[in-house]
């Protein structure tokens, strides 16, 4: 059953994905990944880690991109670009880019950098796209926050 909280996760403190680590490594910066999956509203996290190991091993459904993750994708890249010249700009939140967008997932490697308001637009859109959230760093899913009333895309 999901609930608007994150599943089998700990509590955090601040910001929901805020990068806690050491800032930097050998003076390298350090980046984290996000990220969104468009899964049946019945999945459970391990579905979403199970999804997120099959992308990692180049596994990746064909099938038509599911128009949540256009949209999401849309919405935040309007915003974020993640091609031309301000992709690689001074402020962009993105540590790598273009970003990795596949049919069913969008994944972000995010600069440790990036403000708070990226974070919370790409929570904002995920919840309310219906799509679920994975934290790479400790594999924490984030599902969409339980609604009732009329969905935000027809079908």
């Amino acid at each position: 059953m999901r609930t608007k909280d994150a599943q089998d996760a700990p509590p955090r403190v601040g910001p929901r994905f805020r990068y806690a680590g050491p800032r930097w490594w050998h003076h390298a910066p350090v980046s984290f990944d996000l990220v969104v999956w468009a899964m049946a509203p019945s999945a459970a996290p391990d579905a979403v880690r199970d999804a997120n190991a099959r992308c990692a091993r180049g596994e990746h459904p064909q099938r038509p991109a599911d128009p949540r993750v256009v949209a999401f994708y849309d919405a935040l890249t309007s915003t974020y670009p993640d091609r031309g010249p301000r992709a690689a700009a001074p402020g962009s939140p993105w540590a790598s880019a273009p970003l990795h967008a596949a049919a069913d997932h969008v994944q972000m490697r995010l600069d440790e950098r990036c403000p708070d308001v990226v974070l919370e637009t790409i929570e904002r859109l995920a919840g309310e796209l219906n799509l679920d959230l994975l934290d790479l760093q400790d594999g924490t899913v984030y599902p969409p926050p339980v609604r009732t009333g009329q969905p935000l895309l027809p079908g």
